[in-house]
């Protein structure tokens, strides 16, 4: 707390104070005050204690994507199939053998790998069409139309922007284009990861 506390009924304690004798009344009433005021002191150093907690507990799980506690990681291992099974947990590894990322939350493969999970419902695979009539395959939102990772959205638009020019029609430069939501986000995301690679 550091700063110095102001003990109530400073002023009666001080008049008191000259008095050889006090009745049992008056020490009952002023030890009664005194440990009234300890008790609230205690109670808030006790909350503050529990929102530092709070905040800690917070951080340490931001930085490394699970509790502190023993008995928390035990239950995950006991119930990880379980909780996998019903989305409700999620693993520190992606379950592909050779890849080291960390799984996204309520699934068991990383970002990169989720189109192997059969029972996600957000992504899908990119359809740009690259060399030898393969097609890219990378995650993406469903929501994302026309469904495109961000690499190939941009060469899609610059390639519509030159068959555009090429037909006659003057269409602003796409890279002066509003950034589409689900760009944000992506970007958004990958930044949260760089950082959390980066603590640790």
């Amino acid at each position: 707390m550091g700063d110095s506390i102001t003990i109530d009924g400073t002023d009666e304690d001080l008049a008191l104070s000259k008095s050889d004798i006090l009745s049992r009344q008056e020490v009952i009433r002023r030890r009664l005050r005194r440990v009234k005021q300890l008790s609230r002191l205690y109670k808030a150093h006790y909350w503050s204690l529990m929102e530092e907690l709070k905040r800690k507990h917070k951080e340490y799980y931001w930085m490394y994507g699970k509790s502190p506690f023993k008995e928390d990681e035990k239950k995950n291992d006991d119930q990880n199939d379980e909780n996998n099974k019903l989305g409700l947990g999620f693993q520190l590894k992606c379950q592909i053998s050779d890849c080291k990322e960390k799984a996204m939350a309520l699934t068991r493969f990383c970002h990169k790998h989720i189109l192997k999970d059969s029972n996600q419902t957000l992504y899908r695979g990119c359809s740009y069409p690259v060399k030898s009539g393969h097609i890219c395959k990378k995650p993406i939102l469903r929501s994302i139309n026309p469904p495109h990772c961000p690499v190939h959205a941009q060469a899609a638009e610059k390639h519509l922007a030159r068959a555009l020019k090429r037909a006659g029609l003057n269409v602003s430069s796409p890279s002066k284009l509003a950034p589409k939501l689900h760009v944000v986000v992506a970007e958004y995301v990958r930044q949260i990861q760089t950082k959390r690679r980066e603590a640790q």
